[in-house]
C-alpha cells in the first residue's frame, strides 16, 4: 500500500512516534470536549476569537472612517457593497465555514483522525469554488445589484470600484474561512485568532496609505480600501497553509487527490449549505432594508449604513461563542453525550444574550457616540439615532438567534435557526416594502418593522429548542435534540 505523502522521508519509527503524536493530541481535545465544565470551557475557547474579530471589527469601522473623508458618496457607496461582502463573510465563516467545523469536530468526537484530516483538502477545493462564483457574480451583476438598492451618480461608481477590487481576492477570503474553520473545529482557535489579529498590523497601515497616498505614492481612493483588505487575505492564507502542512496541527493539510471522496464533501455541505442560505438570509435582508432605506435619499442610506454596521459587530462576540458552541455541540453529539450537548447549548444562549443587549442597551441610550465616529451631518446623524433607539435594545433576541444557529450547525441540524431567518426576512423586507415603499409610512415605521423581525428571530429557534429538548430521551438522536425540523 502506498505511504502517506507526507511521511514518505521518515524512517518507520519516527513516522509511529509522529502519527502517535497526533493521535494523542486529537483524544487529549475530545477529553477535554467531553469532561471540562462547560462555561470555563466555552469561555477558553471562545474569548480569544471575541478579542480577536472584535478587534478585526475596529479595524473595519477605522477603515470607514477612513472612507468616510473622501465624503458622503465614497461613505454611501461601501455601504451598498457593505451586505454582500458580509454576505460572502458571513457564509464562508459561519455558514459553509461552520458546516466545516462541525464536520472536523464530529470526525473528532468519533475518533475519525483519517477523516478528520481528508476533510481540510475537501474545505480548500469547496473554498475556491464558491470563491471563484463570488467574483464571477459581483463582476457580471454589481452594477444591477447596487444600483437596485439606491445607488447613483458618484454613489454608484464608488460602490462598483471598491466591490470589483474586494471580490477580486473572494476565492482568498473563502479559502482563509474554510482552513481557519478546520482549526476552529479541533478546538484549536488559537492559530486563528492570531491570524484574525495579522489585519491590524496589515489594513490599518496600509488602508489609509492605499486610498490617500503617501509622498510620490498616489492615493487610489476608494479601492485602496479594498486593496489593503485583500492583500491580508493573501497573507493570512500563506500561514494556515503553512501551519495546516507542519506538524504542529492536529489535523494536517495533504493535497494528494486520493483524499478526496463524495461523501466527505456531503458531510460539510448537509451542514454548511443549509447554514449557508441561513446566512443568505440575513445578509438578504439587510440589503433589501437597505434598499428601502435608499427611497429616502442618500443621507438616509449613509446614516442606515452607520448605523447597521453595529449589527455587524454584534457577529464577531456570537461567533466566537457560537464557534466554541458548535465545537463542543459537534464533539459531544459525536461522542453519543446528547445531554451535555444540551447544557452547552443553553448555557451558550444565556451568555449570548447578555452580551449583545447590554451593547444594544448601550447603543440605545448613546447613539451618537457610535455614529459621531463617522459623520456630523445632521440629516445622516437622524436616521442613524432613529434606527438604534428603535432596533438596538431588542439585540439580545439576535444574540440568541445566532447562537442557536451555531450550535445547531454542531449538531448536524439548522432547520428552526433557517426557519427563523425566512420569517426575519418575509417581515422586515416584505413588510417593510409594503408599509414604506407602498402605504408611503415614514422610516419610523419601516425600523419597528425590522424590530418585530429580530424578536421573531431570536425567539422561534429558542422555543422550539426548549421544547424539542423537553421531550427529548436521554439518549435521544440529534434531529430530536438540537432544534428539530422534521
Amino acid at each position: 500500500m502506498q505511504q502517506p505523502q507526507n511521511t514518505l522521508a521518515l524512517p518507520a519509527a519516527d513516522v509511529a512516534k509522529k502519527t502517535g503524536d497526533e493521535l494523542s493530541g486529537m483524544a487529549d481535545r475530545r477529553q477535554m470536549m467531553l469532561r471540562a465544565p462547560i462555561l470555563p470551557l466555552l469561555i477558553k475557547l471562545a474569548l480569544p476569537t471575541i478579542i480577536v474579530l472584535l478587534v478585526q471589527a475596529m479595524v473595519g469601522v477605522a477603515e470607514t472612517c477612513f472612507v468616510s473623508f473622501l465624503g458622503t458618496d465614497a461613505l454611501a457607496g461601501t455601504t451598498l457593497v457593505l451586505p454582500v461582502l458580509m454576505l460572502m463573510q458571513t457564509m464562508s465563516n459561519g455558514g459553509i465555514g461552520g458546516g466545516v467545523a462541525s464536520a472536523v469536530a464530529r470526525a473528532i468526537g468519533a475518533g475519525r483522525k483519517a477523516d478528520a484530516d481528508a476533510l481540510v483538502l475537501h474545505a480548500l477545493v469547496i473554498a475556491v469554488g464558491f470563491g471563484a462564483a463570488f467574483s464571477a457574480l459581483e463582476l457580471l451583476a454589481g452594477r444591477l445589484l447596487y444600483r437596485t438598492l439606491g445607488g447613483t451618480g458618484d454613489a454608484l461608481a464608488a460602490a462598483l470600484t471598491y466591490g470589483h477590487v474586494v471580490f477580486g481576492g473572494a476565492c482568498l477570503v473563502w479559502a482563509v474561512s474554510l482552513l481557519a474553520a478546520v482549526l476552529r473545529g479541533t478546538g484549536n482557535v488559537v492559530v486563528p485568532a492570531a491570524v484574525t489579529l495579522g489585519s491590524v498590523f496589515v489594513v490599518l497601515p496600509l488602508s489609509p496609505v492605499l486610498i490617500f497616498g503617501v509622498g510620490p505614492i498616489g492615493g487610489l481612493g476608494v479601492a485602496g480600501a479594498g486593496v489593503a483588505v485583500v492583500v491580508y487575505y493573501a497573507l493570512a492564507l500563506v500561514v494556515l497553509v503553512a501551519y495546516l502542512r507542519s506538524g504542529r496541527s492536529t489535523v494536517r493539510l495533504s493535497l494528494a487527490g486520493r483524499q478526496l471522496a463524495w461523501r466527505l464533501f456531503a458531510d460539510i455541505l448537509r451542514t454548511g449549505g443549509l447554514a449557508a442560505i441561513g446566512t443568505v438570509q440575513s445578509n438578504l435582508t439587510v440589503m433589501l432594508v437597505t434598499g428601502i432605506v435608499g427611497l429616502f435619499g442618500i443621507p438616509a442610506l449613509a446614516g442606515y449604513g452607520i448605523a447597521s454596521r453595529l449589527d455587524y459587530l454584534l457577529i464577531p462576540a456570537i461567533f466566537g461563542l457560537g464557534s466554541a458552541a458548535l465545537t463542543m455541540v459537534g464533539t459531544n453529539i459525536g461522542a453519543g453525550e446528547i445531554k451535555r450537548a444540551e447544557r452547552i447549548v443553553w448555557i451558550s444562549a444565556a451568555v449570548a444574550a447578555a452580551l449583545t443587549e447590554t451593547v444594544g442597551l448601550a447603543a440605545a441610550l448613546f447613539p451618537r457616540v457610535w455614529l459621531g465616529l463617522f459623520t456630523a451631518e445632521a440629516d445622516v446623524l437622524a436616521t442613524g439615532s432613529l434606527y438604534l433607539r428603535t432596533v438596538a435594545p431588542f439585540y439580545g433576541f439576535i444574540g440568541v438567534g445566532l447562537l442557536l444557529y451555531f450550535a445547531g450547525q454542531g449538531a448536524g441540524k439548522v432547520g428552526w435557526p433557517v426557519i427563523a431567518g425566512f420569517v426575519r426576512l418575509i417581515v422586515a423586507a416584505g413588510g417593510g416594502w409594503c408599509l414604506t415603499a407602498q402605504a408611503g409610512s415614514d422610516l419610523d415605521t419601516l425600523f419597528r418593522v425590522v424590530l418585530l423581525a429580530s424578536v421573531a428571530y431570536g425567539a422561534i429557534p429558542l422555543v422550539a429548542f426548549a421544547f424539542g429538548s423537553r421531550k427529548a430521551p436521554p439518549r435521544a438522536s440529534v434531529s430530536s435534540t438540537i432544534a428539530e425540523t422534521e
